[in-house]
């Protein structure tokens, strides 16, 4: 959502639920299937299954797989650190982002450092086709700027189908030197996944407050997927300058900050309905 979605009080955002979580999954396994396949005639071993989906964060990664290794806590979040992974310098050693959403295979004998240099060399792949240049530099942006757009994409799109125009308003707001005021990366920048965002939430210090601070921010929000990405390099033309979800699966774009202001106080009439139908009864 966009800046105008904020009132005086706290406010719940009804986020994207599931991103069509079912089917990209179906479609991992059956692709994680013909690779645990080939895994296993190779080792001979057991072949376990580990799948990332889309839009998770690199903590949520790392946690899947200290639990996937059965290693203590905290320690694939150590060998993010330590193992030399291959990230493009404008990373800065920091993986968010690259820890590319797929089915990857587990075996006895793999590592921490060795699953995320799995993870990261399938995302060098998948960024670095001539597409995907080609689409960052006709949106003036570099390779590694397409995958924050993406993973920003990734986080507000209530479905497939919303995140070209999603894509679009980021390019828009930034041609125009506004703020993305995205919530999502005031999310990223408080560490939650439910949002709850007040005035004071978005006087946060920190980077990744596009309420305060204009461009994009320092890094990825999340591991984007291909759809997300495809949306970062392609936006379809239009002039949107905002966009609230009133509710799932009605997402609205304007240009016209006045439309907006209706649209939010569909939202927040939406919101109360849903507030009230799930409180206990008295």
């Amino acid at each position: 959502m966009t800046e105008s979605t904020r009132g005086s009080g706290p406010r719940t955002r009804l986020t994207r639920r599931g991103r069509l979580l079912l089917g990209a999954l179906g479609l991992l396994l059956v692709v994680g299937a013909a690779v645990l396949v080939l895994v296993l005639r190779q080792t001979g071993g057991e072949v376990k299954s580990l799948v990332v989906p889309e839009g998770w964060r690199s903590g949520q990664v790392y946690a899947a797989v200290d639990k996937s290794l059965g290693a203590e806590a905290g320690t694939t979040r150590r060998a993010a650190s330590e193992s030399g992974l291959a990230l493009p310098a404008d990373a800065r050693g920091n993986p968010e982002g690259y820890l590319f959403p797929a089915t990857y295979p587990v075996t006895r004998k793999t590592t921490p450092g060795g699953l995320l240099a799995y993870m990261v060399d399938t995302a060098n792949k998948r960024f670095g086709k001539d597409h995907i240049g080609a689409g960052a530099r006709r949106q003036g942006m570099t390779v590694y700027q397409t995958v924050v757009v993406a993973s920003i994409v990734q986080a507000e799109a209530d479905t497939a189908a919303d995140m070209g125009r999603v894509s679009r308003v980021v390019y828009n707001r930034l041609a125009k030197g506004m703020p993305l005021q995205m919530d999502s990366t005031l999310n990223y920048a408080l560490n939650r996944s439910t949002l709850t965002t007040t005035h004071a939430d978005t006087r946060t210090d920190s980077p990744y407050n596009t309420y305060a601070r204009g461009g994009l921010p320092p890094t990825p929000i999340d591991n984007p997927g291909q759809q997300a990405l495809d949306a970062a390099i392609a936006p379809p033309p239009g002039n949107w300058l905002y966009f609230v979800t009133v509710a799932p699966g009605d997402t609205r774009f304007t240009a016209d900050y006045a439309e907006q202001q209706r649209n939010v106080r569909e939202f927040n009439k939406t919101r109360g309905k849903l507030t009230a139908s799930s409180a206990p009864a008295s």
